[in-house]
Parts: structure tokens; sequence; C-alpha cells
């Protein structure tokens, strides 16, 4: 899934500095603005009406002055860990670096190894190192069983200069895209499918209304929720994250980046970012749990591409609705349940944004479905056992960022969707 990264309306607002919550002495720390001058954005003319209320909105500095638990690593601490870097210990490579697999020290009991995922940042471009620094913004100061947990970062120097890494838990699991992906070895009961998308909830819940203040994920997407030993789901790289508008402001105007086939269209269209587009992305990933498939798939026929687009046709008729089903459930699924998931991915995907429900509102929809389908569904811990954990020894996808074509964009889901104007990038 390809992501992308350009401006529309004010930039003024990406002018802010952005400080790390233990690392603001370093030298090599970059403003928003420096960041946007980098190669690896492009800028795109500005769009008539873009508010630019939200240039004074707060940055994730404003999270500083909270308590932060994280360890702090060396260079040499993290290549012990991971074999000097060994490609034998890679998870996976996303845009901005590689991940690796490790082990380090308990802090409980020194005897002990803890496996953890690192991440190490790439030397090209500053983008990767905006994102490192808002994950240990964010991720330094909250905590949810439905979050990665953050263990620890590195900003250490060595031969080859400045080295910018983080230190996650180890999900054993992968990501919910690879389960999902037809190279699967098995595919996801639909059991388990409506727990994750509960889980997903919950973390979203948490993020934009049980805190003292909001964050907007803004790369809500399958690879991006990842699966621990017991298969919860937890959502992962914040990177993009920010935090919401102000109190008495309805919006934050931001640079607009996210992935393909995810981001909500009045954000594409104009950049302003809210909550609901959050909301958005849910409902785009709820279709892909019941179908199996990608939000946007170059590799289908033209007119299966567009996930949205696709599966259009089947909701107004309830005899074609198991179409559209994923195949690989071969029918294992309570058809009723998989119907009112629609239902709750259809208010996601509402064209006007103040009128999709909020994560809470949500979770609530969600609850239901899983509390009803719990009673015949086949029970979690029997698809844990049978699960092979080689299946899913990537827990990280590539990331690689590009142009978003907005021709058709996520115009065509149903006749009240919102149809996105066309924005030249130059």
């Amino acid at each position: 899934m390809k992501c992308f990264s350009f401006y529309v309306g004010d930039k003024k607002d990406e002018s802010k500095t952005t400080k790390s919550v233990s690392v603001q002495s370093m030298n090599s720390m970059l403003t928003d603005r420096e960041v946007g001058r980098s190669g690896s954005e492009l800028n795109s003319q500005n769009v008539s009406g873009t508010s630019t209320e939200s240039i004074g909105r707060p940055s994730f500095a404003s999270l500083s002055q909270r308590p932060s638990n994280l360890r702090v690593f060396t260079v040499s601490e993290l290549k012990s860990s991971t074999k000097n870097f060994s490609r034998s210990a890679m998870l996976g490579e996303g845009g901005f670096g590689c991940v690796y697999r490790g082990s380090i020290k308990s802090i409980e009991d020194p005897t002990n190894k803890v496996e953890v995922a690192v991440k190490q940042l790439g030397k090209r471009g500053m983008q990767g190192h905006k994102e490192w620094v808002t994950e240990v913004n964010v991720l330094g100061v909250v905590e949810h069983p439905n979050l990665v947990k953050l263990v620890g970062y590195c900003a250490d120097d060595d031969e080859r200069g400045i080295q910018r890494l983080l230190i996650y838990e180890y999900m054993p699991n992968g990501s919910v895209e690879d389960h999902l992906s037809a190279r699967s070895e098995a595919p996801l009961p639909w059991t388990m499918r409506l727990r994750i998308a509960q889980d997903a909830a919950r973390g979203l819940t948490y993020l934009h209304e049980e805190m003292g203040f909001q964050i907007i994920f803004r790369d809500f997407k399958s690879s991006n929720i990842l699966l621990d030993e017991q298969w919860n789901a937890k959502l992962s790289d914040f990177g993009l994250a920010r935090l919401g508008p102000s109190e008495g402001l309805t919006h934050v105007s931001t640079a607009v980046v996210g992935t393909m086939g995810y981001a909500a269209p009045e954000y594409i269209q104009t950049g302003r970012l809210t909550a609901k587009s959050d909301v958005w992305s849910y409902g785009v990933f709820l279709y892909e749990l019941i179908t199996g498939r990608r939000p946007l798939d170059r590799n289908r026929p033209k007119s299966e591409q567009k996930l949205l687009e696709w599966v259009r046709p089947y909701l107004s008729d309830a005899k074609k609705f198991s179409h559209i089903l994923d195949p690989r459930l071969e029918g294992k699924y309570p058809i009723r349940s998989a119907q009112k998931l629609a239902t709750i991915a259809n208010r996601c995907l509402v064209r006007n944004p103040k009128s999709r429900p909020k994560m809470s509102e949500v979770l609530e929809m969600v609850n239901r479905i899983v509390d009803a389908s719990s009673g015949t569904a086949s029970p979690q811990l029997s698809f844990r056992s049978t699960m092979s954990m080689e299946s899913s020894r990537k827990n990280t996808t590539k990331k690689k960022r590009s142009n978003i074509d907005l021709k058709g964009g996520e115009s065509g889901w149903f006749a009240r969707m919102w149809t996105p104007k066309l924005l030249r990038t130059c």
C-alpha cells in the first residue's frame, strides 16, 4: 500500500517547532517548516477556502511536561541486541528504515531477556526524523492495551553519524494486513476479525476521547494494526499523528499525508484534519476485514481495483451481499453479523464528516456485534492453537511514499459520497 505526501492549504501551521519528551537538547532537532522543505515532500498550489484557524494549534511539545518512562539506549546496546543489525534479524522494511528483532535486559529482572522490535531510521531526507520525534512524544506519554508500547529510544552518535532508533514491544503475530493477504497460510476466522475490529476501535476511542487532549492518528490502516502473542490488536506507527484542534476550533489545517485508499475525501481536498478523518479510515478497514481485499489493489481488474467502489452494487441487495465476503472464510461466518459490520462501515463512510459517529459510538456498535456473535462463533483460543507462528514473521510492510493519484480518488462511493476536486501538484 503506497503512501502519499503533499501540501494543501496554509503551510504556516506546519512551522511550529516539534520537541521531544526527553531529547529536547538534541542539536539535530528540526522544525516542521524545515521538514516541509525536504525532498521527500511535494508542494501543491493552495486550495481556496482552506482555513487558517489552526495556525496556533498546540504542538506535541505540550506533551513534554508529562512524565515519561522511556528507556534511553545506546547504539552499542542495540547492535548487540540485533546481532549488529543483521539481515537475519530483520522483520521488515518501511519507507523510513528497517525493523529488527532483538532482545534486551528486563528492568524488573536483569537476568531475563525481553524481546523487542528495533526500528532504525534511514538517512534519506528529514521526514523520518520528524516522525521519530512524534513517536517519542506520543507513545512516551500515552499507554493503552490497544496501542503498541514504546519501550525506549536511541539518539546516539557513532562512526556512521547520528543514529535515531525506536524500541517497541515485540508483536510476534505480525500485522492484520499480513493475515488478510492471500500469502497468509491460514485466513483470519470471522470471530477474530470481529475482535480485531473491536480492539482497533478501542485504541482510536482512547486517542480521540479518553485523554486530556485529542490525538488524530492520521494513518490508520491494516498494516499499522499489529497482533501480540495472544492475538490482541494494537495500533502502531504514530509518526504521522497530530494533536486535535484547540478548544473552540473545528479542525487542524495540515499537510495531507497518509495512505492511498484510506484517507478521508474532505481531508484530501482541503487539508482540514479532524478525528472524523480517522473514523473514515476505520470504515474502510471494516470493509477490508469483510472482504479480505485491499482498499486499492492495482493487480485486480480495473472495475475491482478500488474496494469501496467494488462493494457498492452488492450492498443494496441482501441476496448479493455474500458475494463480497472473503472467500477464504469458506462461508464460516454468520451472515447477519457481517451485514451489521457493513452497516457500521457505511456510517463511518458518509459524505459529511459531521454526520459520522464518534469512535466511542462506533465501539459501542461493534461491541454489540461481538457480544451477539460470542455464543455461536468458534472460540478465539482454538484459532490461536491452529495458526502457524511462522506464517506471520513479518510485522511491518513496505510503506514507500508516492504521489496520490486523485483522479477518481475516493469518488463513486454511493451517490451521496464526496467527489474530491482534482489537485494539481507541482
